[in-house]
């Protein structure tokens, strides 16, 4: 680039030569020129020298900017189960309708990636909101806040390292399947990978009231056909003048027996972890940690590069009732059927039907409540 440079300087030397004996206003002109080469050429070199990846710099960082904007669209035939189609709405005399339609964009988001060199590594920062600020309006709510130092760290607020993430089931819907753990929390991680096995654990805030943090550990194993994973929860939950432990186990898996296909679950157990997992059951009642058992179960298979079906099960039994305002609950299970098709590598339309059903402890009674969702998603 620099002999580029030399010879473009030459020609508009000698062109300034032969021009020498035209009026001052021709000289002008042909100076503006120069300078206007020198410019484009000056520009090309630094273009040239700028590092390749991310959407743009600021001084030695890089910047990635994503997100996705989505527009839904639902219709409860039984009981409002609000736009998360929270289970534990059905049932309740005041949720109940003869048919409700309504539409949210709350779940768009916009998130903000950056990458830094430095003497340990690369540090990486993440920012990402989506529109769940309040209840029932579109305003921002940070999602995560992170800081990643190398390859080991990560420190601030993210999925909670006790969540089976790769396995988590495909919905249309924003919360997906009960019987799973699903929580953003601030932490502490630390992280190893051996080959295809990575270990993590982490020092936590607990999402139940509590003075003590929460301490979980993960081994996980991915290959091409399969994944594993096994994750542990330690902590102590406070209810009024009781104490109890926290404690859980999580195990999940995936495998791809054919072509386009996928099957994977989950499982979790343990004592006060209602508060963790998506039907958000009491840690404690009546003085006692609540035990509870979970699991989901999804079969997923593409068709072609355009189109993906999946159906999705789940459910969470507890040993003590929650009160969800005139009933109580120690059963929450879901199934989700959806389809999604990517008319373009950003743009995807899907349908899903949902089938809730939750219990009341004190009647005995269960009761069902169906919707179906409609969504346009584009990202970017």
């Amino acid at each position: 680039m620099q002999h580029v440079h030399m010879h473009l300087l030459s020609l508009a030397a000698m062109a300034s030569l032969v021009t020498a004996g035209l009026a001052q206003a021709d000289e002008a002109s042909t100076k503006a020129q120069i300078d206007a080469l020198n410019a484009r050429v000056q520009a090309l070199e630094s273009a040239k020298a700028q590092p390749e990846g991310g959407d743009f710099r600021l001084g030695g960082t890089t910047i990635d900017l994503y997100g996705y904007v989505k527009a839904d669209a639902y219709y409860d035939f039984d009981f409002n189960q609000g736009d998360t189609a929270f289970v534990n709405n059905i049932g309740e005399p005041a949720n109940a309708t003869d048919g409700n339609f309504g539409a949210t964009v709350r779940q768009s988001r916009l998130g903000v990636r950056t990458t830094t060199q430095s003497d340990f590594g690369a540090i990486g920062g993440q920012l990402e909101f989506d529109l769940f600020g309040s209840s029932g309006t579109a305003e921002l709510r940070v999602r995560h806040a992170n800081v990643r130092i190398g390859d080991n760290w990560l420190i601030g607020q993210y999925w909670t390292n006790f969540m089976p993430l790769a396995q988590y089931p495909t919905t249309v819907e924003f919360n997906g399947p009960v019987g799973i753990a699903f929580a953003r929390v601030p932490q502490l991680r630390y992280s190893k990978s051996f080959g295809q096995t990575t270990f993590s654990a982490s020092v936590e805030e607990n999402t139940a009231t509590s003075n003590d943090p929460v301490i979980t550990a993960a081994l996980s194993h991915d290959t091409d056909l399969f994944s594993a994973r096994i994750a542990g929860l330690y902590g102590s939950v406070q209810a009024g003048n009781v104490e109890v432990d926290q404690t859980g186990v999580t195990l999940s898996g995936s495998v791809r027996p054919w072509a386009g296909g996928l099957l994977q679950a989950t499982y979790v157990q343990g004592e006060a972890l209602g508060p963790l997992l998506i039907g958000v059951g009491n840690a404690v009642s009546g003085g006692q940690a609540n035990d509870v058992e979970g699991y989901t179960l999804e079969l997923r298979q593409s068709v072609g590069e355009k189109w993906n079906f999946g159906i999705a099960y789940g459910r969470e039994d507890y040993d003590l009732p929650t009160s969800t305002g005139a009933l109580s609950f120690t059963e929450l299970e879901t199934i989700h059927v959806n389809a999604f098709y990517n008319a373009t590598d950003n743009l995807t339309f899907s349908g899903e039907y949902i089938i809730g059903e939750r219990n009341d402890a004190t009647s005995g009674a269960t009761f069902e409540g169906d919707r179906v969702q409609l969504a346009v998603q584009l990202n970017f």
